[in-house]
């Protein structure tokens, strides 16, 4: 029987397992939080933490995860500035969240990032299932002290983004800097929404993307939230998405 939400309706989730030459991906969400699917134990994984590690109250030796009454969150890509994004994202988005990576890092951080978010893409993607009975639209001012950024979504199926992302270092910790825009670029065609993501202000590096990722996390909680009396509908007028 498939697991509901709290207010009784099924949960939305997905399984993606992403094998390439270049990468190896597997991930597990929940839009509406609370637990996980558990992870296919693939052999090809041999460098990485066991696909189902259990999640502590707070894990001292791995910031990228946590778990709460609502969220289960454990990401393990090999770059840990990108672990802390997608771990602020699945927070303030509401979301559970499991990542595990195995990427060519020996080459540099760009296959590791850019097919994470593709495979969290196809993710969303499944997860949102038929699109009804969503808000659809979702935006989302996020500070972070003197870092102010703006997120706008629309879970449209029009795949496209638009990022004023610019950073002052070529690199965050092992994350390559341009590899944030390239990143959200390639989750929003694979998720099919139209994204835009503004940091419009902030001197720090840091501060600039962990604002972005928690104002995109903020549209998504808006955008993804069921509406009551609408449940089935598809919000469009052309009544398709």
């Amino acid at each position: 029987m498939p697991q509901t939400t709290a207010e009784g309706v099924a949960s939305r989730k997905a399984l993606v397992n992403r094998i390439t030459k270049e990468t190896k991906i597997q991930v597990s969400l929940c839009l509406d939080g609370g637990p996980l699917d558990l992870l296919p134990n693939d052999q090809e994984f041999q460098k990485v933490p066991p696909p189902n590690t259990p999640i502590p109250d707070q894990d001292s030796t791995h910031h990228a995860s946590q778990l709460t009454a609502k969220q289960q969150i454990w990401i393990w890509t090999g770059v840990g500035f990108l672990d802390h994004m997608l771990h602020a994202w699945a927070k303030h988005a509401g979301w559970s969240l499991r990542i595990r990576c195995c990427g060519d890092l020996a080459i540099d951080s760009h296959h590791t990032t850019e097919d994470t978010f593709l495979a969290l893409g196809t993710a969303f993607a499944n997860a949102l299932g038929p699109r009804t009975g969503l808000q659809r639209f979702g935006h989302c001012y996020a500070p972070l002290d003197e870092a102010l950024s703006r997120a706008v979504l629309d879970i449209s199926s029009r795949p496209f983004f638009y990022g004023d992302i610019e950073f002052r270092h070529d690199k965050m910790g092992e994350l390559q800097s341009d590899m944030i825009h390239h990143g959200l670029d390639s989750w929003a065609k694979e998720a099919r929404v139209t994204l835009h993501v503004d940091i419009l202000r902030g001197t720090n590096d840091h501060h600039r993307a962990e604002s972005a990722f928690k104002a995109l996390a903020g549209a998504c909680a808006m955008a993804c939230r069921r509406v009551e009396g609408r449940e089935g509908e598809i919000i469009s007028t052309k009544g398709v998405l």
